[in-house]
């Protein structure tokens, strides 16, 4: 996994080199491309942070690019650069999957305000796909009839109920269930059914 960073991809050296030196001096790590191309070669899934992307660029442009990306499953969060009459573009490149798009000639507090909700973004999904992957591996440690408890559980039935169809008495069930909630770490039923929805358990 690699350490969040806005990448930074236009096809003018003056506004990559403007853009990355006003970045560093704000605490961001930054990584600049010349063409869409040239990140798309360096894409990975493991990429953190955020990317500011040009619209108007030779070959393969940005939203050409976004496109690409979407295809790939790209998580990162992009903002695109765009100049005045490139608008309807990048409303274009918004419903392809851009999250923002701001005009040319940048102004320093609008592309900061733009990379900070960038990051805050990026950070949250992070930290969402590490509670669900961490769910995903408690679900694993359980053995088959806690997870067949668990799924009643989930869709509200009691005890009894539960014992019953499962065939096991309503003793075990509560056996089952207090496993269940320690393996999953759960404080309550509620947060229980919480973490159940976050992987993908149907109610």
């Amino acid at each position: 996994m690699s350490d969040p960073s806005i990448y930074i991809v236009d096809d003018d050296p003056a506004v990559r080199d403007s853009l990355a030196v006003l970045l560093e001096v704000e605490g961001y790590r930054t990584e600049t491309f010349d063409s869409a191309t040239q990140f798309l070669e360096a894409w990975s899934h493991d990429l953190r942070g955020g990317l500011l992307l040009d619209v108007r660029m030779p070959v393969m442009d940005g939203l050409e690019l976004l496109e690409k990306l979407k295809e790939r499953g790209n998580q990162l969060p992009v903002v695109i650069m765009t100049g005045h009459g490139d608008v309807p573009l990048a409303v274009r490149a918004m419903k392809a999957g851009a999250m923002d798009f701001i005009e040319k000639p940048l102004t320093d507090t609008l592309l900061l305000n733009a990379v900070r909700s960038m990051i805050a973004y990026e950070e949250e999904q992070h930290e969402r796909l590490q509670e669900q992957q961490e769910v995903h591996h408690r679900l694993a440690e359980l053995t088959p009839r806690e997870q067949d408890v668990l799924e009643k559980l989930v869709i509200g039935q009691p005890n009894k109920v539960i014992a019953h169809e499962l065939g096991i008495s309503i003793r075990t069930v509560e056996v089952h269930r207090g496993r269940v909630m320690e393996k999953m770490g759960a404080k309550s039923l509620s947060h229980l059914v919480r973490m159940a929805l976050q992987a993908g358990i149907e109610v």
